[in-house]
C-alpha cells in the first residue's frame, strides 16, 4: 500500500499503439510499402541451402544450436575494418553471413530477416510493451565485387531499411502477398541477431541466480545466427532446423565462417 517509487511515464502502451494506427495510413503507409515494394520485388522465394533431409511438408520447428567463439585479435581487425569503410560491426558481420550464404547456394540474390528494437522515439524507451519488428534485408552479390563493395552494399540496404523500419512484418506480407506454404516461412528463411545485452546475471537479496539453457531448442526459421559480443570477444551461435540439417553440417557452416572473417 506504498506510492510507487517510479516516475510517472508520460505515454503508456496503448497510447503507442493509437499513435501507430493514426500514423500507418494515407502516404505515410503509401511511402513505406512503396519502398518495401520495390525492395523485395521478384525476389527469390526461397534460399536453396545445400540440406542433408528433405524439407519435409510441414515446418516442425525441431532445432538445435552450436557455438563458436572468435579470437580477440580477429574481431580487433574486423572492428579496425568496420571504422575504416564507415560500417558497423553488425553489418561487416551480416555482410560475411551473407556471403557465406552466397558461396553455398550461388544464388547471388540473398534475404535475410533481421529484428528491429522499434523504440525509434525517446518516450517509448522504458515503456513495457512489445515493439520488435522484422526487417527484410535483400543484398545483390551479383558481379565480380570485392568484400569492401559488398560492405557498401549491406550498408545501403541497412541504412535505407532504418528508414523505413515502422511497416510492420506482418502488414509488409499481407501487400506482398507472397507464395504461402507451410514448408518454410514467407519472405526470408535465414535470421540473423546481434544481441546487445550485457549478459550479466540479475542480483536479489537472498538469491542466487543462474542461466538455465532449455534441453530442446526451437528453430523458427532454417538458420539463425546470433552474433553476441561480451568483454572483446564475439560468440556466434548459430540455431538450425533439426528437418534439414545435420549437426556436422552446421559446425561446418561455422567453421567457414570464421574463415571468410
Amino acid at each position: 500500500h506504498r506510492p510507487s517509487p517510479l516516475p510517472e511515464l508520460p505515454v503508456q502502451y496503448a497510447d503507442y499503439a493509437l499513435w501507430q494506427r493514426q500514423w500507418l495510413t494515407g502516404d505515410v503507409l503509401a511511402s513505406q510499402l512503396d519502398y518495401w515494394k520495390q525492395q523485395l520485388k521478384a525476389g527469390p522465394e526461397l534460399l536453396e541451402l545445400p540440406a542433408d533431409y528433405r524439407r519435409p511438408a510441414l515446418h516442425s520447428l525441431r532445432g538445435g544450436r552450436l557455438s563458436t567463439t572468435l579470437p580477440e585479435g580477429l574481431v580487433e581487425d574486423l572492428k579496425l575494418l568496420s571504422r575504416q569503410e564507415s560500417v558497423t560491426l553488425f553489418m561487416t558481420l551480416l555482410a560475411a553471413v551473407k556471403l557465406l550464404l552466397f558461396r553455398y547456394t550461388e544464388q547471388p540474390d540473398i534475404i535475410v530477416g533481421i529484428p528491429a528494437a522499434g523504440r525509434s522515439r525517446p518516450q517509448f524507451e522504458k515503456l513495457i510493451g512489445f515493439f520488435v519488428n522484422t526487417l527484410v534485408l535483400r543484398t545483390d552479390l551479383s558481379g565480380d565485387v570485392s568484400f569492401r563493395e559488398l560492405l557498401t552494399r549491406v550498408r545501403e540496404v541497412c541504412i535505407g531499411a532504418y528508414d523505413h523500419q515502422e511497416m510492420p512484418f506482418e502488414k509488409l506480407v499481407e501487400a506482398l502477398r507472397p507464395q504461402r506454404t507451410l514448408t518454410h516461412t514467407p519472405l526470408f528463411q535465414v535470421f540473423f541477431n546481434m544481441l546487445n545485452l550485457s549478459g550479466s546475471m540479475p542480483e536479489l537479496p537472498g538469491l542466487t541466480v543462474q542461466l538455465l539453457e532449455p534441453p530442446e531448442v526451437g528453430s523458427k526459421f532454417d538458420l539463425t545466427f546470433y552474433i553476441q559480443e561480451h568483454q572483446r570477444r564475439v560468440t556466434i551461435t548459430l540455431a538450425y532446423s533439426k528437418d534439414l540439417f545435420a549437426e556436422d553440417r552446421i559446425q561446418e557452416m561455422l567453421d567457414q565462417l570464421t574463415l571468410l572473417l
